[in-house]
């Protein structure tokens, strides 16, 4: 491994005020300690805004997640960190921007992770898992990680107690040009199955979920559970139960596969009467991008997946804790993927490393009530976040703040730019009143422009931009011989 002398620069805390719902353990004596919450997090893969029938869907019937919805709160303005699944998924497991941890852009990659990668989450980086573990959690991931397949960079190194899955995405098959091996189903460290058979993935991701809630009922727990589906391939995959049942097509038969799952998840959740114990959130790591025929919907969003439109990163998101998160409710505030890490940290009563910046940030205040504070406290509560940056790879190419997002003057060369994107360089958008970015606002607001344009400023010199480094960037995790993930006959793992 490469050392990992970095700048580290003090983490950025925001205060809470006395008096909210959702309390830290240590405000509590020991005798009302409460068990700390279970967390139950599912993440679908390239799932769009319209992909489900509560924003709007017409095509997939998601009846589970609907519910899902009813009995809690939609994040409407939620955010990944990325329009692609590497780095978004390293900002939820670090509460960083990606451009922060080394997984951005990292070389010779490109947009994501590659099988038999050198490149991967760095060991030293603190993870949601390592938190909740350290507060004696149970902790387990199912599913996609696409962190790095090489043993200092699997999910059991990076604070998870099991792991069941594929290590990058799902159209990664076996590609002896590029040296690929058979796509990996990997049982914590050791490959059972190549090529992995993917039709059946979310069926067997399913089944490990509910065995690992049923054998941690007793403690707190601390279940990710990050899907193949839909998926990355342009014909995605379904079990045979599901497929050729939707009104479209594969891609809908993988959607509604995934809505069973959700709803086998928190039918175990009522069945053990852990539901009140539980904080679940269903979301995606980003939109959904453009197939020829077929295919998934970020309406009412602009934009597609893989970009840095509106349609790109942000993505549904579903809040559901019984008791705590009221329900039926909504919350227009910006939030991101970052800001789980600092939430969850809060809700076990542990605190952030202090030795870095977490770019994410507490929002317990804003699930506690649609309404913002009790009115007790005489205020509501708002984004925590004065901008949001958008950055493909390595070019910040858009900024948002408050309701106003502003698409940076960048010119050529372009990391990934669609014709979406590339008409509104310089472009100014109230994504609240316009989530489709058709109307720019520019000449009207030059002095909104102004102000945005020195929040690019600020996270050029702090997260760096094509061909400038940041300082307060730090490194990926790096091997220097890095060895496919293959199906072995001997128990020495999967190098």
């Amino acid at each position: 491994m490469q050392p990992s002398a970095t700048r580290f620069l003090p983490i950025v805390t925001v205060p809470l005020l006395a008096g909210f719902v959702l309390l830290d353990a240590s405000s509590v004596t020991a005798a009302e300690t409460p068990r700390k919450p279970n967390v139950v997090f599912l993440l679908a893969d390239n799932l769009g805004y319209g992909d489900l029938g509560f924003l709007g869907s017409k095509v997939h019937r998601t009846p589970r997640i609907d519910r899902m919805a009813a009995r809690g709160m939609t994040l409407r303005h939620f955010y990944s960190a990325s329009g692609v699944c590497t780095p978004s998924r390293a900002a939820l497991m670090t509460g960083c921007y990606p451009q922060r941890v080394g997984l951005a852009n990292p070389r010779p990659d490109g947009l994501v992770l590659r099988p038999a990668s050198p490149n991967g989450l760095h060991p030293d980086e603190v993870t949601i898992a390592e938190v909740l573990k350290k507060a004696g959690y149970a902790t387990a991931c199912i599913g996609k990680w696409h962190l790095g397949d090489q043993k200092p960079f699997l999910p059991t190194r990076q604070g998870f107690d099991r792991y069941f899955g594929i290590p990058y995405s799902e159209d990664m098959v076996q590609d002896k040009a590029k040296g690929w091996p058979p796509l990996p189903l990997m049982e914590h460290e050791r490959v059972i199955e190549a090529p992995a058979d993917r039709a059946t993935l979310t069926q067997r991701y399913t089944r490990r979920a509910l065995r690992f809630i049923e054998k941690n009922r007793d403690r707190p727990f601390f279940l990710y559970l990050p899907h193949a589906v839909p998926g990355s391939v342009r014909v995605p995959f379904a079990s045979k139960a599901f497929r050729g049942k939707s009104a479209n097509g594969p891609y809908g038969d993988s959607v509604e596969e995934l809505d069973w799952s959700t709803g086998a998840v928190l039918d175990t959740l009522r069945r053990l009467k852990l539901e009140k114990k539980t904080l679940v959130v269903f979301t995606s790591d980003n939109g959904t991008p453009r197939r020829r025929k077929g295919g998934g919907s970020n309406a009412p969003l602009g934009g597609s997946g893989y970009t840095t439109a509106e349609g790109g990163m942000r993505v549904p998101c579903v809040v559901c804790w019984p008791g705590q998160v009221p329900a039926g409710t909504t919350c227009d505030e910006l939030t991101t993927m970052m800001d789980w890490l600092p939430t969850l940290a809060a809700l076990a009563g542990e605190k952030l490393p202090r030795d870095r910046t977490i770019d994410g940030r507490d929002i317990r205040p804003l699930l506690a009530s649609s309404q913002g504070f009790p009115k007790s406290l005489g205020t509501g509560a708002r984004t925590p976040h004065k901008a949001f940056y958008y950055y493909q790879q390595d070019q910040l190419q858009a900024v948002r703040s408050g309701r106003w997002k502003l698409y940076l003057s960048v010119k050529a060369p372009f990391r990934r730019m669609d014709a979406f994107t590339k008409a509104r360089i310089g472009g100014l958008f109230d994504v609240q009143a316009d989530p489709g970015e058709q109307r720019n606002l520019a000449a009207k607001h030059p002095e909104i422009v102004a102000r945005l344009a020195k929040h690019a400023d600020a996270a050029r010199r702090e997260l760096g931009d094509l061909n400038r480094a940041g300082t307060g960037q730090r490194p990926a995790g790096r091997v220097e011989k890095p060895v496919p993930a293959r199906k072995t006959t001997t128990t020495g793992g999967t190098q």
